[in-house]
């Protein structure tokens, strides 16, 4: 989110341990949820079972303790963060009747507009807060009782796409990208989350919205292709990506002295996901200059090309998006094979403090 951590790092104590009790929530839903998920399916996870769920069992705990009365999560951060804790809890057997779960859904839709949103009043993150709310009641949505609630998010989140609605056809750098909610200019981080919960509500790569979405994620591309002729495709051509092409452009590792936006990591594999998600063949060099990349650039050491920034962000973008590509091995440009899952749950648990929640030092964007 684009928010002053510095002043959020300031806050008191038990905001604090909320902002850490979302992050354990983040890592348990993304990569806990769906792609461990897979690996259950036949995928290679790794020799220590005992280990992963240990580490999970302490993240929620965690999570059980950090509760708001209201039944919130961090919520002076906005609804977003309550709805990655309760999307963990659902994807670890609690049902929505759970008391703990049917606590934050309540909170949640107590943020259901008339348009269909669902976002904190007068928000600036109302893609981000709705495609996160939509995921969490999809996921306690078994019975039909949330049918009509995500038949009108959807539609709104399709709405503040931006396309001819906005003024802005397919010659626009801005089109069919995912904003916050402000209307100052599209990201690719955002666009990401459009991608993934219309996925994950069903949605075929045929879906209108996709399609557009994945004209905007092919001009974040530090590649030249007949998808992308804008000025950067050829300044930086390392196949990666940053975070948007729109209103001039910007990489959050900044630039080449001749102008070039730096690739780097989160934003990579979430470009690489939302391209398979939207439909991109494997052997289509837009995913085969992605994965060229994420093969020269691969560790868990850090975020690349960002260091300690952004560092959870960037585990849940890797595991989503190496979990879409289908491979449980990744080979480096050095020839190493990196059996992926395995290697993540064990820095994860290595990472976890002792309450059973993960911290980062560097405190920008919420992850300290």
């Amino acid at each position: 989110m684009d928010t002053d951590a510095e002043g959020f790092a300031k806050r008191s104590w038990k905001r604090s341990f909320g902002r850490r009790a979302s992050l354990a929530a983040t890592l348990l839903a993304a990569i806990c949820g769906p792609t461990l998920a897979a690996a259950e399916e036949g995928k290679q996870l790794g020799p220590d079972r005992v280990a992963y769920q240990a580490a999970v069992s302490r993240g929620l705990e965690y999570l059980a303790q950090a509760q708001a009365d209201d039944g919130s999560y961090s919520s002076q951060a906005g609804p977003g963060l309550t709805a990655i804790v309760a999307t963990a809890l659902l994807r670890h057997d609690r049902t929505p009747d759970d008391p703990l779960v049917a606590k934050s859904l309540k909170y949640l839709a107590g943020f259901v507009h008339d348009d269909g949103g669902i976002y904190a009043p007068g928000s600036r993150y109302q893609n981000y807060e709705t495609s996160l709310a939509m995921l969490c009641f999809h996921e306690a949505n078994a019975d039909g009782r949330y049918d009509e609630l995500l038949e009108k998010a959807e539609a709104f989140d399709k709405h503040i796409q931006w396309d001819g609605d906005e003024g802005h056809d397919e010659a626009s750098l801005s089109y069919g990208g995912a904003g916050y909610g402000s209307h100052s200019r599209p990201d690719l981080s955002n666009t990401s989350f459009l991608i993934d919960t219309l996925q994950e509500l069903g949605r075929g790569d045929d879906d209108p919205a996709i399609q557009r979405a994945l004209v905007f994620v092919s001009r974040c591309q530090n590649l030249k292709s007949k998808h992308n002729d804008t000025k950067f495709a050829e300044l930086s051509p390392d196949g990666g990506f940053y975070y948007t092409i729109a209103a001039g452009g910007e990489s959050q590792a900044g630039s080449e002295e001749d102008g070039g936006l730096r690739s780097y990591g989160s934003m990579t594999y979430a470009g690489l996901r939302s391209m398979i998600f939207a439909g991109v063949n494997a052997d289509d060099p837009r995913v085969q200059a992605a994965y060229e990349w994420a093969q020269k650039n691969y560790t868990l050491d850090e975020n690349p090309g960002l260091a300690d920034s952004g560092l959870y962000y960037y585990y849940h973008t890797f595991a989503k998006s190496l979990d879409a590509v289908g491979k449980p091995e990744l080979v480096d440009d050095q020839g190493q094979p990196h059996t992926w899952r395995e290697e993540l749950i064990a820095e994860l648990a290595e990472r976890q403090q002792p309450d059973g929640s993960w911290k980062n030092s560097n405190v920008r964007w919420l992850e300290g």
